[in-house]
């Protein structure tokens, strides 16, 4: 208790708020279907024939962004 004190009497005049109150946090939801075909379509019109092959080796492979970025191409 002694340490909150502290830090209000700190920093500002008022209660400590958190950063994360009222907001959602943890992992994002993955995907939808609709959404993976919308990316797919965008990158096949826009003749972006490397960013689609790794878009799809992250879908089928289900690797993460950070696994991507090591790969050379």
């Amino acid at each position: 208790m002694e340490y909150i004190d502290q830090l209000e009497g700190a920093h500002s005049k008022g209660p400590i708020i958190p950063w994360n109150k009222g907001r959602l946090v943890g992992p994002k939801p993955p995907l939808k279907l609709k959404e993976i075909w919308g990316i797919r379509v965008r990158l096949q019109l826009a003749t972006r024939t490397r960013d689609l092959a790794l878009f799809n080796l992250a879908i089928d492979s289900k690797l993460r962004g950070c696994d991507l970025v090591r790969l050379k191409v």
